[in-house]
């Protein structure tokens, strides 16, 4: 009979996948002038990681304090702020100052304004209303097409031109990405991920309910808003740096929970390695076998929507 290979042997084989992906992808087929070749490459690899880290990390913690395997931040509508906020200031101000301002400033205030939201929202709801979480994710899911169809409300008034560049801020970009972001969301990231070290424990615990975290010694209202906190950190970060990918974090969360299992210190870097080896390799495959027939972020919202769509058809929804 045979045996599941462990998590352990899961995870480190997953692991030296994504490097073996990344070290194919900077390495093979180098032009003469390797060097301003390599630069490109580099820069979209250090935007893949951090986009993979960022949207791994945040779905597997909303899957855990919503207790759902279906749910993502992108599902419940935190990327439809970004929207939102580009039609807002295009329909207000006008595009030139989205096309114009400098990068890193209007990544600053993209992050600012999106991660304020989704904390101030989800404060006033569990915090100040203390609402049961299942209503917060009602509201979660109500506002999200609320903040999509005003969007598209908006979008209808805007001129041609000023659709198109809204239009194409919409879809997410693996491949040119502003070299000056990397640094800051890569730090912003980095210290998103590790302020989850101290409650490492905690978030196992999480998964088995608020009750039974609460019996178990768990701070459940503190925990969580930590966590919703890092959330929108980390969704804010991802989405100004590449922009809104819906379904991406659905199939690496559950591909990791597959692999080795619900434990965090395994499922988290699992879910990382995974969506590395997921943007690196399609990117990979795009470029040298297919050659830029079609756009990374299409065929990971394709996949996903099948994912979802089978996930919900199977009831694998816990």
């Amino acid at each position: 009979m045979k045996t599941r290979p462990a998590p352990t042997a899961w995870l480190t084989g997953l692991t030296a996948l994504a490097l073996a992906v990344v070290a194919i992808y900077l390495f093979t087929d180098l032009p003469r002038m390797w060097e301003y070749a390599l630069g490109l490459r580099s820069r979209t690899i250090i935007g893949m990681v951090i986009a993979a880290t960022a949207v791994g990390v945040s779905t597997v913690l909303f899957q855990t304090i919503t207790a759902n395997r279906i749910l993502t931040p992108g599902i419940m509508g935190f990327d439809a702020v970004f929207l939102a906020i580009q039609v807002v200031v295009a329909f207000a101000i006008g595009p030139a100052l989205l096309v114009s301002a400098p990068p890193l400033a209007s990544w600053t205030v993209e992050l600012v304004l999106m991660a304020a939201s989704i904390v101030l929202l989800y404060w006033w709801l569990f915090l100040k209303r203390r609402l049961d979480l299942h209503v917060i994710v009602l509201a979660g899911l109500v506002l999200g097409v609320l903040f999509r169809s005003v969007t598209a409300f908006l979008q209808r008034l805007l001129d041609p031109d000023t659709f198109a560049i809204v239009q194409d801020l919409a879809f997410a970009s693996f491949t040119s990405i502003d070299r000056e972001l990397l640094l800051p969301t890569g730090i912003l990231v980095a210290a998103a991920v590790a302020s989850l070290w101290p409650i490492r424990r905690a978030l196992d615990v999480l998964s088995l309910g608020e009750t039974t975290a609460i019996s178990l010694g768990v701070e459940h209202r503190r925990v969580v808003m930590h966590v919703v906190v890092v959330i929108a950190a980390l969704v804010a970060a991802s989405t100004a740096l590449v922009g809104p990918v819906t379904f991406f974090g659905l199939i690496v969360a559950n591909l990791a929970y597959g692999a080795v299992g619900h434990r965090h210190l395994r499922s988290i870097p699992a879910a990382i390695a995974i969506g590395v080896v997921a943007l690196v390799g399609g990117q990979l495959i795009l470029d040298r076998v297919l050659g830029f027939s079609t756009e990374l972020p299409v065929v990971i919202e394709f996949a996903g929507g099948v994912f979802f769509i089978l996930l919900v058809l199977t009831g694998r929804s816990r």
